[in-house]
């Protein structure tokens, strides 16, 4: 499994998601909304229908890629090899979400921030039309940091335990957190089993990442041991319990604060503030976060690997 994620993991550097290729993640986002009108009406509880909904996708998630690789691996074993890596690629999500901030990130310095709000509001859940330049950058900070875990780390971690098969799995709940895990409005209890079990999913890989984050910063030339004893001291400071090490390490490794007002769907939520106050973001700030994504997806994929290795060899011997 090693050599597959070294070959997902490049391929997600030099491809991305290509935007004309259908996508997975889009199969189970319309499986999502699709069931949730029959779920409701066949639950009374809005609760009760949300565990069936996490638990029909997730497992016929893991189901349908065990089906699909047992049949290319059966078909040839060189095709089950290729048909595992392209699988693991499609989960990874390096260069997709780097291009993402990119996006952001050019009009900031040209100074179009209309452009650099409408390329935000792609990848984050909070309303950007009013968004100032500095909560503008605050905002793509904060969302490299927690979707290094998100579409980075924890797949590879999920790859290694499982295969394709289990990286998929978790693929599944974290699309499910996305869409419906939101505590407040009609998805509150509709949505309460999917955020529980994204928030158990990640909760090892979200305090790998914060200390990942703080030795690539220290790799990298940033601040790495300020990452580290912010990711321990502001890391359970934010709502949810396990976004807060990975944005408190990048706070941190970038000398920024994170965290405060932001505006949900018109809702106003505070959240804490993360690292220590002292100056105002900068464009250069998401440069500097992209370059603790690709460094932080180096040391995961390689010390992932070396892990698989020495496991393999130990049972081997």
């Amino acid at each position: 499994m090693g050599l597959e994620l070294l070959l997902a993991w490049g391929l997600d550097l030099w491809l991305g998601d290509p935007p004309t290729w259908p996508h997975p993640v889009r199969g189970l986002g319309w499986a999502i909304k699709a069931l949730e009108a029959p779920l409701r009406k066949i639950f009374p509880q809005a609760r009760q229908a949300g565990m069936a909904l996490a638990a029909i996708i997730v497992l016929a998630t893991v189901g349908l890629v065990l089906t699909l690789q047992f049949l290319a691996t059966w078909i040839y074993p060189g095709l089950g090899f290729i048909f595992s890596v392209f699988l693991i690629y499609l989960a990874l999500s390096v260069k997709d979400l780097a291009d993402h901030a990119q996006a952001v990130y050019q009009p900031l310095v040209s100074g179009e921030l209309p452009a650099a709000r409408l390329a935000l509001s792609r990848i984050v859940g909070r309303d950007t039309a009013k968004l100032s330049e500095p909560e503008i950058i605050r905002a793509t900070v904060e969302t490299i940091a927690e979707n290094i875990v998100d579409g980075v780390i924890s797949p590879l971690i999920y790859a290694a335990l499982g295969g394709p098969a289990l990286a998929w799995g978790y693929k599944a709940v974290n699309t499910l957190d996305s869409m419906v895990g939101y505590p407040w409005g009609r998805y509150q209890e509709y949505g309460w089993a999917s955020a529980k079990l994204d928030d158990v999913l990640n909760w090892l890989p979200a305090r790998l990442g914060g200390a990942l984050l703080a030795l690539a910063a220290r790799l990298i030339g940033l601040h790495g041991w300020r990452s580290w004893q912010i990711c321990w001291r502001d890391g359970r400071k934010h709502p949810s319990p396990n976004a807060g090490f990975p944005e408190a390490a990048m706070a941190g490794a970038l000398g920024l604060p994170l965290g405060g007002a932001s505006s949900y769907g018109g809702r106003q939520v505070n959240k804490p503030g993360l690292g220590d106050a002292g100056r105002d973001p900068e464009p250069a700030d998401i440069a500097q976060a992209l370059r603790l994504l690709y460094a932080v997806s180096v040391l995961a994929v390689l010390s992932l690997t070396l892990l698989l290795v020495l496991v393999n060899f130990m049972l081997t011997r």
